[in-house]
């Protein structure tokens, strides 16, 4: 199978991308907001939530298919692509407020594995791997 790790974690991405769809719309719908934020700091936080996943999960989809691409990958950039899936999904909870550290670890999370492939594609790139 072509990059089965980058299919499954888009297919991931995907599901998550729908599931922040649906919690922005459980708000708009309770509040009935249906353009803009209407100043609501619930929905406020829960639209920041699912932009800060579109902002960060292409880059974490793109390093995971070259490394996959290089023939470098394997079971720990599963292990990697599952990780920065629950990390986003601490995060969501956390700008929530109901999951008070969820968002520190989810950001965390993200950094420390967008990092980490970061530099795993440098050394791929330049040989070391």
């Amino acid at each position: 199978m072509l990059l089965p790790v980058t299919l499954a974690a888009a297919a991931a991405a995907g599901i998550l991308t729908i599931w922040l769809m649906f919690r922005i719309g459980a708000i708009r719908r309770a509040e009935e907001i249906s353009v803009g934020d209407g100043g609501n700091e619930a929905l406020i936080r829960r639209m920041r939530a699912q932009m800060n996943f579109v902002e960060t999960t292409p880059f974490a989809l793109f390093l995971i298919a070259v490394i996959e691409i290089a023939g470098k990958g394997g079971n720990w950039l599963a292990f990697v692509a599952g990780i920065f899936m629950l990390g986003r999904v601490a995060h969501a909870f956390g700008m929530d407020g109901k999951f008070g550290q969820g968002r520190f670890i989810g950001t965390i999370v993200t950094l420390l594995t967008l990092l980490g492939l970061a530099i795993v594609a440098a050394l791929v790139a330049m040989g070391v791997m």
